[in-house]
């Protein structure tokens, strides 16, 4: 039996307080942007277990199922490892990211932005456990710090290939699409560099952290750090109503600082039969993925097509939910869905042959980074708009991707300059310049 231990504190901000504890190990900070996700926020480090595994066809969360029992659990799952299925072992990707990362932690800080409170949360076999666990999370708060952005912290940022190469790889997809190959396939483009001496992953974070995304973290593990601005939902799981939601994200315009420009560019993104057609295939694959643990009859689509504005770009967004049957978990639900319909394609499998055709590994990117709560639920989120660091001696390498989903009538240029779009805050986070 778990048992759980609750301290409510005053508020104080979580960015400051993951500043403080950012460099330890297992630094986590889940940044909430205050009105999605819940409007809720985590931080932690130090956590009492850490697991890598391989991810198994047959059971690939299965080593989720046994860690999920009396603790906060994170976990990171790569994208290629949810491919290797369709596309067959690839090999390492940069940075070498295992296939499945989890990490248990005895307690975390819990940030409600609504109601401006912070609650420490231990959990234990015990009350005495529990108890100890929560104040130790309250001494986490003692050592917040400003966390203002500093100076441009990357020393270059780089494209892996030329832009003529991306070009090509969506003239190829569009011909596979008119021969009746596939639907559609999410093509990306890679970039990559180093961060100058002196200059840590958070200093990213923090500058990224300004216009905070729904789904924004940082999370440490040894020599690899994970930073993520995502605004996409993959999955939440409440397993006491047993509901399941899925919110893909397909359609993008640029945002702009005319707010009539903005606006006719959201107009624009709301009327365009191309992109509602792209999402609206993913949200037909991802009902599909969500019937393999749901309730017969339970999967419905909520919402289409509806308008979400973040920073530097507008998406249109659409929900899915569903009931899962009796006796389901997050790993079987994890299982049915991964990787995210809305960064492979449809069919899922023959897209993912296709971009293993033009991309090499991916990595982290376009996986899942998920925490397990204090109440078995789960929330997952889709990691794009994130970067990818790992140290080479004392240097912090990175490598980051944006992509965009084809169809039978997109244009290549215009795709293109959708991936610059979508990795205008990364750049301008790592080098101070958007374009």
């Amino acid at each position: 039996m778990t048992v759980r231990a609750v301290r409510t504190l005053d508020w104080v901000e979580p960015l400051a307080v993951a500043a403080g504890q950012a460099h330890r190990e297992g630094a986590l900070c889940l940044l909430s942007d205050g009105g999605s996700n819940g409007g809720r926020s985590w931080v932690a480090c130090e956590p009492d277990r850490i697991v890598t595994t391989r991810m198994e066809a047959d059971r690939p969360f299965a080593d989720l199922a046994e860690q999920a029992m009396d603790r906060f659990v994170v976990g990171l799952a790569t994208y290629d490892a949810g491919a290797r299925p369709a596309t067959g072992d690839r090999g390492e990707s940069p940075g070498d990211w295992p296939d499945l990362m989890l990490a248990r932690y005895p307690a975390m800080l819990v940030f409600d932005h609504a109601a401006g409170t912070v609650s420490a949360v231990g959990m234990g076999r015990d009350q005495a456990e529990a108890a100890k666990a929560a104040d130790r999370a309250v001494g986490w708060i003692d050592g917040a710090k400003p966390s203002a952005p500093g100076g441009v912290p990357a020393a270059r940022f780089e494209p892996e290939r030329p832009e003529r190469d991306y070009i090509d790889a969506v003239a190829d997809v569009v011909a596979r699409i008119a021969a009746g190959d596939l639907f559609q396939a999410n093509i990306a483009r890679a970039w990559q560099g180093e961060l100058k001496p002196g200059f840590d992953p958070f200093a990213v974070f923090v500058r990224l952290a300004a216009g905070a995304a729904p789904y924004s973290a940082l999370w440490r593990v040894g020599d690899r750090v994970l930073v993520s601005n995502s605004p996409e939902l993959f999955l939440t799981f409440d397993p006491a109503s047993r509901r399941i939601e899925t919110r893909p994200i397909k359609g993008t315009r640029p945002r702009d600082p005319d707010a009539a420009i903005d606006a006719a560019n959201a107009a624009e993104l709301i009327a365009s039969a191309k992109d509602r057609a792209e999402n609206l295939m993913i949200v037909d694959l991802m009902r599909n993925d969500l019937s393999r643990v749901a309730r017969p009859g339970s999967v419905v689509v909520e919402t289409l097509f509806e308008l979400e504005s973040f920073a530097t770009v507008h998406h249109l967004v659409s929900t899915v939910t569903g009931e899962t049957e009796p006796g389901i978990g997050p790993a079987e639900v994890l299982a049915a869905s991964f990787p995210p319909g809305s960064i492979t394609g449809a069919p899922k499998h023959q897209a993912m042959r296709v971009i293993a055709e033009h991309e090499g590994p991916r990595g982290a990117w376009c996986g899942s980074l998920f925490l397990l709560d204090d109440d078995g639920a789960l929330t997952a989120s889709v990691l794009i708009r994130t970067i990818s660091f790992w140290r080479e001696g004392e240097v912090w390498v990175f490598r980051t991707l944006a992509g965009a989903g084809i169809v039978a009538d997109s244009d290549p240029i215009s795709e293109l300059r959708e991936t610059d779009t979508k990795i205008a805050a990364i750049r301008a986070a790592l080098i101070g310049q958007a374009r």
